[in-house]
């Protein structure tokens, strides 16, 4: 499969789908390193080497290329390197921390490479929060250097900001004067409801282009300290070893769990993980996922010599994948239908397994998480959700949460073929949604009793009592069922996708707002709308002219 992409001078040429896997071997544009219990993760972007051709990553500016491998870092360091309690993230280049998203990449982009883009952008920032806030290990941004828009938010994802004093060295969010756009979103709320820097000052701060150095960055709290350039390095290392003398979480310690390439099989019609499939049909995605074929390990050392084998986790990457294969490959499927195939018996057998062994186990505590930005991610994805319960699935459990996270859900009610659903606990709290709230919650945020029997009661539903429990949308019997599906299908392939993205963002977060929903609320909402309005990329519009001698030109009405 290939995707067709604007080139300078409106030229177009075909380019070749992206893959998400990678590791440290093959990294291009980041450095990891360890000191004993102190990693450290280094950008030093290679100009030449965009994901893509017909821009330069100057000044340590990234593109997508550089945030998948900041991605696979934070996940080596999870999974791979237990052993690390503190970490340290810098640049290699002297006089600049990072410039933020290349902008010429941004501008050469479609308008839905750019959304799909700030997506994994502010996914993996959230990802790097998850990490110290999961695993108590504390991150430090050390800024050399100048640090402005997407460079910032990484350093706002960090527990701890230290920036050099040297005349030089500034924080800067400069995406409304320079480019008509927000910055990033995460820039916006993470600097007002995590920093908590005043709504005024913050008003100043992203309306200069330059940004703001020295004291006035940290009495207004955009950095935790400003520090001499001769004591620099010694007190970002002083105050990363502190922090990683700090006991760890979970019990993690060595050896860790290495990472395997999944190795699934990509088409111009989909993609064939061992336990994970996607098959395109023009504008409907088939997802489906297949339960494990044999009981769960015997103990939590048995699990972790599994590992890449293990059940539990192979398929939460497998499921990862394929959701981030969908975004940014798959831009004709606007419908996805989601089928799970196997044995429900196994699949709550092994959600027990890892109810008991989760907080005692590191390795599995992070499959336990793993799933949760996985499911996470589908809650994120730009695609009406429909789960199919038909015989022969599995859907419990984990594997129910999908459910949970589908836009409704179709169950075959025909006594002839039987049909069942299932909980298990770690429905009642070990996979909340960005609004931090379980989707149970969130499914009966107005009906607390169904709440309460739903919690008490894992079933197996069949498919009256499902519907009547509230777990499912609706229940056709075998004349019916066929029929209302396809129906449903079509009716739905109908719709603007515009408003079907704008309805679907707003119906799956209900309930209160967090950091989270405010980042992916306004990335869908606000952030979509103004990149495709002219004062931004249209002919004269800001990000189309950054870099030349023109001047924007304003459609100056307030909408």
């Amino acid at each position: 499969m290939e995707t067709t992409a604007t080139h300078p001078h409106g030229s177009t040429a075909a380019l070749a789908p992206i893959r998400f896997e990678t590791e440290p071997s093959r990294y291009r544009h980041w450095k990891l390193s360890f000191e004993g219990p102190v990693a450290r993760l280094a950008m030093d972007v290679q100009e030449e080497l965009g994901l893509r051709p017909g821009y330069i990553l100057k000044l340590n500016s990234y593109d997508l290329g550089v945030d998948l491998e900041l991605a696979d870092a934070i996940q080596r360091l999870r999974f791979e390197h237990p052993e690390v309690r503190s970490l340290i993230v810098e640049s290699a280049k002297g006089r600049i921390f990072c410039s933020g998203a290349n902008i010429h990449m941004l501008g050469l982009s479609t308008h839905a490479f750019k959304v799909n883009f700030c997506k994994f952008t502010n996914e993996t920032r959230l990802n790097l929060e998850a990490y110290a806030a999961d695993c108590g290990v504390k991150t430090v941004a050390a800024l050399n250097g100048v640090c402005a828009g997407g460079g910032y938010e990484l350093a706002l994802a960090c527990d701890e900001i230290q920036l050099q004093d040297d005349g030089n060295s500034a924080v800067s969010l400069p995406e409304v004067t320079l480019l008509g756009v927000l910055p990033g979103t995460g820039g916006l709320t993470r600097v007002v409801d995590k920093r908590k820097v005043r709504r005024d000052r913050a008003d100043v701060f992203n309306t200069v282009a330059e940004g703001i150095k020295g004291r006035r960055a940290q009495e207004w709290n955009l950095v935790d300290a400003v520090v001499p350039s001769s004591r620099f390095a010694a007190t970002v290392a002083d105050r990363a070893r502190a922090a990683a003398a700090r006991p760890a979480t979970h019990g993690r310690a060595l050896p860790g769990v290495p990472i395997a390439p999944l190795g699934g099989r990509y088409t111009a019609n989909g993609l064939e993980h061992r336990h994970v499939s996607l098959k395109i049909e023009g504008r409907v995605a088939h997802l489906t996922l297949r339960g494990p074929k044999d009981a769960p390990p015997a103990d939590a050392a048995a699990a972790r010599a599994q590992g890449n084998d293990l059940w539990l986790w192979r398929a939460a990457r497998e499921l990862d994948d394929a959701l981030l294969d969908l975004r940014l490959n798959r831009l004709e499927a606007g419908l996805v239908i989601l089928k799970t195939e196997g044995d429900l018996s196994l699949v709550l057998a092994h959600d027990r397994f890892l109810a008991a062994q989760a907080e005692q186990d590191w390795f599995l505590f992070e499959v336990c998480q793993q799933w949760k930005r996985t499911l996470k991610r589908l809650d994120l994805t730009a695609r009406s959700l429909f789960g199919l319960i038909e015989p022969g699935s599995c859907w419990g459990g984990t594997l129910f949460e999908i459910a949970l996270a589908c836009d409704r859900t179709y169950m075959l009610d025909d006594p002839s073929r039987p049909t069942a659903v299932a909980l298990s606990s770690l429905n009642r709290g070990a996979y909340p949604m960005s609004n931090g709230l379980t989707r149970l919650a969130t499914r009966f945020l107005g009906a607390p009793e169904a709440l309460a029997a739903a919690y008490a009661d894992d079933g197996p539903f069949d498919a009256g009592t499902a519907l009547e429990a509230g777990l499912v949308t609706l229940a056709p019997d075998e004349i019916d069922y066929a029929d209302e599906v396809r129906i449903a299908v079509e009716e739905r392939a109908s719709l603007s996708p515009d408003a079907l993205t704008g309805l679907e963002a707003n119906l799956r977060f209900a309930g209160p707002e967090t950091l989270e929903t405010k980042i992916f609320g306004r990335l869908s909402a606000w952030q979509n709308w103004i990149f495709t309005r002219p004062n931004a990329t249209g002919e004269m519009g800001a990000l189309t002219l950054y870099g030349r001698p023109e001047r924007p030109v304003f459609d100056w009405r307030r909408t």
